[in-house]
């Protein structure tokens, strides 16, 4: 019975769902109350971890890989997945490549080798999140669904091809900074990235130097898709819920656009500052305390001492 629960076997969800019941009430005859509470329990939550898994299919490609694949829209930062299974066949392949693709181009295997070579800057998709034996039938499953359609849900993003102007280019960057906040709540740029025109304090280093980035992604819809849902795993759990709205997009790659031939930022002129810096404000910090401990000292002190000197005195 503990086979059926597998839901890498599962056929028909709700032909799975009778079929479990009918087991649990069999089980339950053999069990104490307790046991059969519990295992109760268990199964109701594996059934209900599995009926999320069955109709949200669509919303999990929308927020995991759409940032990087249309069905039917063309290459983004990765193919196009519209007829997938006619350039790979084998099922139990795409299983193992979406549970995690950097082991299997690890592997040495050629075919996702020749996918990466393929991919702007040679990126290694990110295991997408939750990502179980089951959900990735079900991906396949849409996939040759929406194949199939004359204009698939999921056939692209929509990305604005009005020419970048100055005031573009000055709003991303402003954004980049964080002088403009997200409309949805999201962090600045500045948090994780350097830039070249920044000031000698640069920007973080948890995520690279996006100077160059639009040289890197080739093309204004690349670079405007990965912005639309980023799918790292730094940026994906930050911007997932706090989404760039499409004006902020367009700003942004306006603004890596206009720094694309650019040399990176130095950043090692970042460290120097940021050392100087702390010096600069340990050095502060002294005077201000050596400043305070005078005042202290007349404050408190001159006056005990002169009572001192007259008490002598008399």
């Amino acid at each position: 019975m503990l086979s059926k629960l597998s839901l890498s076997s599962l056929g028909d969800f709700n032909e799975f769902v009778i079929e479990t019941i009918t087991d649990l009430r069999c089980i339950a005859s053999r069990f104490t109350p307790t046991g059969v509470m519990s295992f109760a329990v268990i199964t109701l939550f594996t059934l209900s971890q599995a009926s999320a898994q069955n109709v949200d299919t669509p919303d999990y490609f929308r927020q995991n890989c759409m940032n990087c694949h249309t069905i039917g829209g063309g290459r983004l930062a990765g193919p196009d997945l519209k007829d997938l299974s006619t350039r790979q066949s084998d099922p139990e392949w795409l299983i193992r490549f979406m549970q995690n693709p950097r082991a299997v181009v690890e592997s040495g295997d050629g075919y996702a080798a020749k996918r990466v070579d393929d991919t702007p800057g040679r990126a290694i998709m990110p295991t997408p999140p939750n990502m179980t034996r089951y959900r990735a039938e079900q991906l396949i499953k849409l996939i040759e669904e929406e194949s199939a359609k004359e204009k698939s849900q999921f056939q692209g993003v929509r990305i604005s091809n009005e020419p970048f102007t100055a005031k573009d280019v000055d709003e991303g960057r402003n954004i980049f900074v964080g002088r403009q906040k997200l409309a949805n709540g999201g962090t600045a740029c500045i948090n994780c990235h350097d830039m070249h025109d920044l000031s000698a304090l640069g920007g973080g280093h948890l995520g690279p130097d996006l100077t160059q980035v639009y040289s890197r992604l080739h093309t204004r819809k690349a670079i405007s898709a990965w912005l639309m849902a980023p799918a790292t795993e730094n940026m994906q759990p930050i911007f997932k819920n706090h989404p760039l709205e499409a004006d902020e997009i367009h700003a942004l790659v306006a603004y890596f656009a206009s720094t694309a031939k650019e040399p990176a930022a130095n950043a090692s002129v970042s460290r120097i500052a940021f050392l100087l810096s702390g010096l600069g404000l340990a050095t502060a910090l002294i005077f201000l305390a050596d400043t305070l401990w005078k005042r202290r000292l007349h404050a408190v002190r001159k006056p005990l001492v002169e009572a001192g000197s007259r008490g002598k005195q008399q």
